[in-house]
């Protein structure tokens, strides 16, 4: 059985491991996942996981696979094998590509699809031959993922309802979590007690903690910020 995951996502970046070793001893002992991206992961390889996983962090892994479903098979097994919490593919990729991912991680590792990126908006789709609307996009992928029997997705805080009738298990991963909405390169925000009252299961912070002075501090409050939206939530029923 796969151990509990933690709400909280703090995204790590950067081009090796030193300079974020007293990040990681400010962050020892708080119930989060550390999120493993492209830069940092390209630049350092699969010793990455490895140095976090003897840091006692649970690793996500976000490389967001998308390619022809043999190859993603492959890729999803080797990131199985790196013993990593949570792991990311597109899907985009289509229900091959999506099935091939979940056969290749059943039992060993959660496998969630990214439904659109948090970056884009809705005048960004005809740029890239999608004339839905943004909704109707994140609706689909959403249900194909599930149909897929991929373990959740990773959508925006505003996408969230479209999941109200999908099963509690279902993992739903929530970036762009700002102090403020809005603000970056990031477009569709909310705060991190906006999104965990909406139903999302780990919200990804990276930016409010690792640039704010106290890193630990601003992971407790966002911490704090999740219990209590949990706490208004018991409260109302």
């Amino acid at each position: 059985m796969m151990r509990p995951l933690p709400r909280l996502a703090i995204a790590l970046d950067g081009t090796s491991v030193e300079p974020l070793e007293p990040f990681l001893d400010q962050l020892h002992g708080l119930p989060v996942l550390v999120k493993v991206g492209l830069s940092l992961y390209t630049a350092v390889g699969p010793s990455i996981v490895h140095h976090m996983r003897m840091a006692g962090f649970d690793v996500f892994l976000d490389l967001k696979f998308h390619d022809i479903p043999h190859q993603v098979g492959l890729a999803v097994a080797a990131a199985a094998r790196l013993d990593v919490a949570l792991l990311t593919v597109h899907a985009a990729g289509g229900r091959a590509m999506l099935e091939a991912a979940a056969d290749a991680a059943r039992g060993k590792t959660r496998v969630v699809a990214v439904s659109v990126l948090t970056s884009l908006g809705a005048p960004d789709l005809p740029q890239v031959g999608i004339d839905a609307a943004l909704a109707d996009v994140v609706a689909r992928r959403l249900q194909l993922t599930r149909d897929c029997g991929l373990a959740g997705a990773v959508m925006s805080p505003h996408e969230l309802h479209l999941t109200l009738e999908f099963p509690q298990e279902f993992v739903r991963v929530v970036p762009g979590i700002r102090a403020t909405a809005g603000g970056d390169d990031q477009t569709r925000t909310a705060t991190a007690r906006e999104a965990a009252a909406a139903g999302a299961t780990v919200l990804v912070v990276g930016r409010p903690v690792l640039a704010a002075a106290n890193p630990r501090a601003a992971a407790e409050k966002i911490l704090a910020e999740i219990a209590a939206s949990g706490e208004s939530d018991v409260q109302s029923r």
